[in-house]
């Protein structure tokens, strides 16, 4: 990219880039610090007006700092899922609709093949992934190799894109137009962020409300409402590493607390008091 066409946006893209490839916040910070580094360099030598990554801060990824997760905040309501399969154009309609029914990470979407889809079964077999710099490779950990059920819509929208899908080397579900391996940047920039504006779902100051990392915990707190799953169902499917890891981000969704009141009724005459 030209210096001349990079900007703060830009860069905050990146940082998500890294963050959903499944970068550390130190190594993001290290590699946001080179980027500032390299760019007051450039500024220096007269090379670009400004350094445009001077002012960004790398936000930590631990989601328990900014409390739980919060549907309408933090990941899209059902609403607004269900305006945004509506309104998703061409070749996007199929990445949403898996997305959001599958929980699978944006890497793994990108280095899905058709061998690894079995519509008849209605099941989608994770077994590889694709980083930041489009290299094939295996998932994020161990856990990250698993199967993951479909729902009708989503076997109904892979069977219709199957046909128009481009065709390449890799056998890729969600190729690029040349059929090779698609750019996170691509589908942020040129599918994510235009279709939420144009469904309306936008911040205050108008910006699209979501990053493409919402439809995970979407798809995670659809499993918990409607499938009743347990702890470690959803460990399985999500691909999570540990049984921790699941609870640290949706142990919340699994509470029942409209029956509280009385479960703690119940604790009190337990112990007669």
């Amino acid at each position: 990219m030209k210096l001349s066409a990079l900007t703060m946006p830009r860069v905050t893209g990146f940082d998500e880039e890294l963050r959903d490839a499944g970068r550390s916040i130190a190594m993001r910070r290290k590699i946001l610090t080179s980027l500032k580094a390299i760019l007051k360099y450039a500024q220096s030598k007269g090379w670009c007006a400004q350094n445009v990554a001077a002012g960004y801060k790398v936000k930590s990824n631990n989601r328990n700092d900014a409390g739980p997760l919060r549907e309408g905040h933090d990941f899209p309501t059902k609403a607004e899922l269900r305006t945004l399969i509506d309104k998703a154009p061409g070749r996007w309609r199929p990445l949403i609709i898996v997305a959001i029914f599958t929980g699978m990470r944006v890497s793994e979407l990108r280095g899905l093949r058709w061998q690894d889809v079995d519509l008849a079964k209605a099941v989608v077999h994770v077994r590889q992934r694709a980083d930041n710099f489009g290299k094939i490779g295996m998932p994020k950990s161990k856990a990250g190799s698993r199967d993951i059920p479909l729902a009708p819509i989503a076997v109904n929208a892979l069977r219709q894109w199957r046909s128009d899908c481009p065709v390449g080397p890799l056998g890729l579900v969600f190729p690029g137009e040349d059929g090779g391996v698609e750019s996170y940047f691509t589908i942020r920039s040129s599918g994510w962020i235009p279709l939420q504006l144009e469904a309306g779902i936008c911040t205050d100051t108008g910006e699209a409300k979501y990053s493409f990392h919402a439809l995970r915990h979407a798809a995670a707190s659809l499993f918990i409402a409607y499938l009743n799953w347990t702890p470690k169902r959803l460990q399985s499917v999500m691909g999570h590493a540990s049984i921790a890891m699941t609870f640290d981000r949706y142990g919340h969704l699994f509470a029942d607390h409209d029956n509280d009141r009385e479960a703690m009724e119940k604790l009190q005459a337990a112990v007669g008091a």
